[in-house]
């Protein structure tokens, strides 16, 4: 029997572009899967969506009654759990419509419908191009990574923020479809230009393995941008793959989260057991366990930065509480909450938070994020494997 179903992750603007998990399954042995909307920080227009037989109430008192007085006071039950969010101070609390939820579902399988791009902020306010998805119509249109997104469909992208910007390339309502329209304008060394891009639906690719020269002993290069499903099986068959004593750099910066239970396979891949996080639904106490038999003694670096989010803290956090890895790079997102999803009579879902997850040595990550061991901006990739080699893991 499935138990109940909870979600942690950002949810940056209401129905935005941000980033959620869902517990789930066999909470008291730790199984956990889940599901992400949009990425908040690190901007890739992806989300997912657990079976709706799962989804319990939060506040059932609350939704249900908001819900039997809509008709009475002319209203939808969304538009009364719209309110109902919005009077609760929840800044993570979110109302999705059924269409919207449905796209939840495929994305789990890391399929999603936008223009094949993740975006990020600049220290001046601007945002750039972190990632382009090949194959897909940013790609097809020449867009390249770091590129300065400064328009979407004429809406300046100055001082706005990333999710919000997110949101409007993914479109929304009717927009919010395969083959629609969005237009963006690029600079790139100074020189503007215009791209008029069609939606599509798009597969992502989200763990990719390369080596970093050709010796024996060369750095093997782990970039995983999501925890769809599969990934955390991606992750521990690269490095059961990895020849003789090769060091691993794993790469997390701009991952928008999703699968906790994707998370934890990943964090087996390298601890022999034991604990990966702990949360409270409710004042109720849960934990999260590695399982046995990952590689403990392989030099490890982990690379993260301010997209770095949810399900990537809970395994970032992980691994350097348990001084399994040296972590560099910028400070992460810091979204560390619990949210219960409810469905509704006319098939929408309400979300309220009911808690927080904690890392092995119990700090909290909401609001907070985690602080890399070795901080580091431009050059962190260098810089990580500096500190690689110095544990003895060089290419």
């Amino acid at each position: 029997m499935q138990g109940p179903l909870y979600r942690y992750g950002p949810r940056g603007l209401r129905r935005g572009a941000a980033l959620t998990l869902v517990f789930a399954g066999v909470l008291a042995t730790g199984a956990a899967t889940g599901s992400l909307p949009r990425d908040e920080a690190a901007g890739a227009d992806t989300r997912t969506r657990p079976a709706a037989a799962s989804l319990v109430p939060v506040d059932r008192q609350e939704l249900a009654a908001a819900a039997a007085g809509a008709a009475a006071d002319g209203k939808s039950a969304t538009q009364a759990a719209e309110e109902l969010v919005s009077r609760s101070g929840d800044r993570w609390g979110a109302v999705y419509d059924e269409r919207e939820y449905e796209e939840f579902e495929q994305a789990l399988d890391g399929s999603y419908t936008g223009v094949g791009l993740s975006a990020r902020r600049t220290a001046d306010g601007r945002v750039r191009v972190a990632r382009v998805e090949p194959g897909g119509p940013a790609d097809r249109a020449g867009i390249r990574a770091d590129d300065v997104l400064t328009t979407v469909d004429g809406d300046r992208t100055q001082g706005r923020p990333v999710a919000e910007v997110v949101a409007q390339l993914r479109g929304d309502g009717t927009h919010e479809r395969a083959g629609s329209s969005v237009v963006l304008g690029l600079e790139r060394g100074g020189r503007a230009r215009t791209e008029f891009l069609h939606r599509a639906r798009l597969t992502t690719e989200p763990v990719t393995v390369r080596r970093l020269g050709t010796g024996p002993t060369s750095t093997v290069l782990i970039k995983a941008t999501a925890f769809t499903r599969g990934a955390g099986g991606e992750i521990r068959d690269a490095v059961r793959s990895a020849p003789g004593d090769a060091g691993i750099l794993l790469d997390l910066r701009a991952n928008r989260g999703g699968l906790v239970g994707e998370a934890v396979v990943a964090a087996s891949a390298f601890l022999d057991g034991g604990l990966v996080a702990t949360y409270d639904v409710q004042g109720e106490q849960h934990a999260l366990y590695a399982d046995g038999g990952g590689d403990t003694t392989r030099p490890l670096v982990v690379l993260v930065d301010g997209g770095t989010m949810s399900a990537a803290e809970l395994l970032t956090g992980a691994l350097q509480d348990r001084g399994r890895a040296v972590t560099v790079g910028s400070p992460t997102f810091g979204k560390g909450s619990v949210q219960m999803p409810s469905e509704l009579p006319d098939g929408a879902v309400a979300e309220l938070t009911v808690g927080q997850y904690r890392t092995p040595g119990g700090k909290g990550v909401e609001g907070r994020g985690i602080t890399p061991d070795v901080v580091a901006g431009t050059g962190a990739l260098d810089r990580a494997e500096t500190v690689l080699s110095g544990l003895g893991g060089g290419s």
